[in-house]
């Protein structure tokens, strides 16, 4: 048998939900599980710390446990950040499927963006940090000033377009 949990200890469980939606407890089970939380009320508490802002978006959800309670915080993806800039209509996820993102960012959108991803980056400053949120866009398939991501990346090693420095 597994030893038991102390319930005073603090755990920290990473989940992929979208955002504004009970997902099925059954995903959550098996890590919510053996802490001694039901997965039907976290799930709950998941959808509606995502509803207002995250609605129909893929976002990682932080659940930290102590005492048998679970706080739930949004840490999102950059891909999450780039498509929430974009300031689409939100869609249902059951019945829109693979949506383009063709939309038009500005600069200032990828900056800040690149401020919240900072301390996840591997970049060594910022301007690095930059040309990973600009890769997102590509991946996401937008574009930023109305120019392809990929030429501004190109710009930014070139010292072309300036990026502040915090």
């Amino acid at each position: 048998m597994p030893p038991k949990l102390d319930p005073s200890q603090v755990v920290d469980v990473y989940v992929r939900v979208t955002g504004g939606e009970v997902g099925a407890a059954s995903s959550l089970a098996p890590k919510i599980g053996p802490l001694g939380l039901s997965p039907k009320k976290v799930g709950e508490d998941i959808a509606k710390e995502t509803a207002k802002d995250w609605k129909g978006l893929r976002v990682t959800v932080k659940l930290t446990v102590q005492n048998r309670q679970a706080k739930v915080t949004v840490v999102p993806s950059a891909a999450a950040l780039v498509i929430k800039a974009l300031k689409e209509p939100e869609r249902d996820r059951k019945k829109t499927k693979n949506i383009k993102h063709n939309g038009n960012i500005s600069l200032d959108d990828v900056v800040e963006i690149a401020r919240v991803m900072r301390p996840r980056s591997m970049a060594k400053d910022l301007s690095g940090t930059v040309k990973e949120i600009l890769g997102t866009c590509v991946s996401v398939g937008c574009t930023v000033d109305g120019k392809d991501p990929k030429d501004l990346q190109n710009e930014i090693s070139e010292g072309e377009v300036e990026v502040p420095l915090d």
